[in-house]
């Protein structure tokens, strides 16, 4: 089977903390290379994130913090990074981030790839550094060419390796390798896989992230309505024939956003076992 990561969310209160405890107790059976854990907007969720990464640690797991920039300044950033180097982290999510709404741009960084550059300069090796990418174009990039040159940066900027945004189109995967790799672009770019579990709450938000729901897919989650096993059933083969192709095109691993939840990971990744 491919190496596998896994993603994670801050839990808000006790309660989702330990159900996030649970969650990972399950999914650990997978031998994850990492979990890693995702960073609110502006960095509104910076000690969550840093605690729950502490957790993972300590479980005896290799723990990836992200780490947005926007509305950041560098003697916060070199603060932060000096506390995760202690802390024992050696992977970063590099980000360029959202802000809170009603928030100017503010910051000393406007892009993932400025951010790049100041953690290689800071800390040299001490991270492995992996950045977001976006097979199907990033929202807000002008053209999908500009898309993939503002990846370009950051590779250049010293990233080791990329994770892409969610998406249930193999082909926009692979052309997107390969237009990577036709621009010399040679680091692992790692599949983003989303299992399927609500569909209102999965279409709303590719919607505003840019992630393409293919029209046959979105059809068929409509018309399942509110019957919660169907759709899990459904979405449970949809992301498993999406990881096969995955793997037998070549992905060098797999990893998996799992909204805080062991069950829909635990199924599509036994069923690739």
């Amino acid at each position: 089977m491919l190496p596998l990561s896994l993603e994670f969310f801050p839990p808000k209160t006790a309660e989702g903390s330990d159900k996030l405890r649970a969650a990972r107790a399950q999914l650990y059976a997978l031998k994850p290379e990492f979990c890693s854990v995702t960073y609110g907007a502006g960095g509104s969720t910076h000690a969550g994130t840093f605690t729950a990464v502490g957790e993972i640690l300590a479980e005896g797991v290799m723990a990836a913090s992200h780490f947005s920039c926007i509305g950041a300044t560098r003697a916060r950033v070199r603060e932060q990074l000096a506390q995760l180097k202690a802390m024992g982290v050696q992977r970063l999510v590099a980000l360029r981030g959202d802000l809170p709404s009603g928030y100017g741009m503010g910051g000393e960084f406007q892009y993932a790839s400025d951010l790049v550059e100041f953690i290689r300069a800071e800390t040299g090796s001490a991270f492995r550094i992996e950045v977001a990418c976006y097979p199907e174009v990033h929202p807000q990039a002008k053209s999908p060419q500009s898309d993939l040159q503002a990846f370009a940066a950051k590779v250049h900027a010293g990233a080791d390796g990329a994770i892409t945004q969610y998406f249930y189109n193999a082909d926009s995967y692979f052309r997107f390798v390969d237009e990577a790799r036709k621009l010399g672009l040679d680091v692992p770019v790692v599949p983003g896989i989303m299992p399927i579990t609500n569909s209102s709450q999965l279409l709303r938000f590719s919607d505003s992230c840019g992630a393409e729901i293919p029209r046959w897919v979105r059809l068929r989650l409509q018309s399942f309505g509110d019957d919660s096993k169907a759709i899990r059933a459904f979405g449970q083969d949809v992301v498993g024939e999406l990881c096969q192709r995955l793997v037998r095109g070549g992905a060098p691993a797999l990893h998996f956003y799992t909204m805080n939840q062991a069950g829909p990971t635990l199924a599509i990744a036994q069923a690739l076992a």
